[in-house]
């Protein structure tokens, strides 16, 4: 089956729900930048880079996703079909 020469992106989906249920209205919205901030880069040092934060209902980050997969695949075409 050969799945482990694919590329692997992890997706945090529902950021939008995330936050909502996290935070309280007395947080203040630096704390919260911080705390999602940190968030993020955790799990970016965990896959390698390899993680994208998103909100589908919301759009957030959807175009990032899209860029990533774009760049994904435009590596994996070179590798297979080198010039």
């Amino acid at each position: 089956m050969n799945v482990f020469d694919k590329p692997i992106v992890s997706i945090f989906n529902k950021m939008d729900l995330y936050e909502k249920n996290t935070f309280d209205e007395w947080l203040e919205e630096n704390a919260k930048k911080e705390i999602l901030e940190d968030l993020r880069e955790r799990w970016q040092r965990e896959t390698s880079g390899n993680a994208i934060f998103i909100s589908a209902t919301e759009r957030k980050n959807i175009d990032e996703l899209r860029k990533t997969i774009l760049e994904k695949v435009r590596l994996m075409y070179k590798l297979r079909y080198p010039l």
